[in-house]
């Protein structure tokens, strides 16, 4: 990777382009869930652009007079439950780049990366906290004319589908548009806040050393599964629930924890649409941890279709659990997470917006997302860059020494 780097030639704040309200907005008990106080890093891949530095950065400007609480900074401490944004028009970290290669030349940044992501995403100043600030960007230039969006944004002010209605309203106003197609809602009120719980211990976050790994699953072969399931069932499954159980079946075999040991796989599932008095627009956290549990060896020794199953049966129960949650019937507050090597945490990239962003020359071409952590095992669905098809999942969810025996169980995906 030494012999591909960037040229870092500018970096500032982007203030908003108009005066924004001063103004101290509060977040909901989602947003300050001490687990989302982590940043989350993409790269977004475009191959035709025409000066898209400067049209990204005038349009970046221009969205911020709606979307002024990105360009704000968090104050406040999660622990005490005290976490909100100062709309100070501070502005978002800004850095533009350039290479002297073509994307062809790095491989469209296809895995494995022969240039580090560390080269296309923005570093802060030695006197910035990254954490402070709810989005940082890059975009880098290569000489064949594509371009490339470095994104590091926290977790705490926007879902996934939040920052993708971030991105596109760039777009949209990069194309030109007066305003964003879709207008920014803050409306953090109205996402549920049920009695608290008295407060327990601060939460453990282990330090594991778990290695990267990417496996493409083949459309065909998601097909295969799913009408198996609907043989057996008489159900219809998802893509999602097919890789996710592949996923999971093939963590858990390789890690080899005895029969009798729970095993749990999480994910978090949008509650947009059980929240009717949401409207269009609100980019704020609104999902739900969902989780599927089962002995290792229940795991270990099902058919996929059964594994399938498990995970259907956990994403049946997500209305309820919610609404209950939402009054406050629950012992244990599902949002405060334990990180342990027998659980799996997924987050879903193929449909939250990223891939439809187009600032005036196509939408990209791939999308990286680098939402790893080291206290926590992961799996990340996301689309291969195209023309290929089918389901890319990426993980990071198995320590060194159970690397090999999980590269073996998903290459086979019977």
């Amino acid at each position: 990777m030494a012999g591909f780097s960037v040229n870092r030639i500018a970096q500032s704040f982007i203030r908003p382009a108009e005066p924004t309200p001063v103004v101290s907005e509060s977040l909901s008990c989602i947003d300050r869930v001490p687990g989302l106080r982590h940043t989350v890093r993409s790269l977004h891949v475009f191959e035709h652009g025409k000066e898209p530095v400067s049209a990204i950065r005038d349009a970046l400007s221009k969205v911020l007079v709606w979307y002024y609480p990105f360009a704000g900074r968090f104050v406040g401490s999660i622990p005490d439950g005290d976490v909100h944004v100062a709309c100070t028009g501070e502005g978002v970290w800004f850095v533009e780049a350039k290479a002297g290669y073509t994307l062809g030349d790095v491989n469209k940044l296809d895995h494995p990366l022969v240039i580090s992501e560390d080269e296309l995403l923005p570093q802060p100043g030695p006197d910035m906290d990254p954490l402070s600030m709810p989005v940082m960007m890059q975009v880098t230039e290569f000489t064949c004319g594509g371009f490339v969006i470095g994104l590091i944004a926290v977790h705490t002010l926007a879902d996934g589908l939040g920052a993708a209605q971030f991105l596109n309203a760039i777009a949209d106003l990069a194309q030109g548009l007066p305003e964003p197609t879709v207008k920014p809602v803050w409306s953090r009120e109205l996402i549920p806040n049920p009695p608290k719980l008295p407060p327990g211990p601060p939460p453990v976050f282990p330090s594991f050393n778990l290695q990267q790994h990417v496996s493409d699953v083949d459309s065909t072969d998601v097909a295969y599964v799913k009408a198996q399931y609907m043989d057996s069932t008489g159900h219809f499954c998802s893509t999602f629930d097919v890789c996710i159980a592949k996923a999971w079946q093939a963590r858990t075999r390789s890690i080899g924890l005895s029969p009798e040991t729970l095993v749990h796989v999480c994910f978090f599932a949008s509650t947009r649409h059980l929240l009717k008095s949401l409207p269009d627009g609100f980019y704020g956290n609104c999902f739900y941890p969902v989780t599927a549990t089962a002995t290792s060896g229940a795991v270990t020794s099902a058919k996929l279709i059964e594994v399938v199953k498990m995970i259907r049966d956990a994403k049946g129960k997500l209305s309820g659990d919610f609404a209950r949650w939402a009054v406050g019937d629950f012992e244990k507050d599902p949002y405060q997470l334990t990180f342990e090597y027998n659980s799996l945490f997924v987050s879903d990239w193929t449909r939250l917006g990223f891939l439809e962003v187009d600032y005036g020359w196509g939408i990209p071409s791939h999308v990286v997302p680098f939402q790893y952590v080291h206290f926590m095992a992961v799996a990340i669905l996301a689309p291969p860059p195209a023309p290929k098809k089918g389901t890319r999942i990426m993980t990071q969810c198995v320590e060194k020494e159970h690397l090999p025996a999980f590269r073996d169980e998903m290459k086979s995906f019977y």
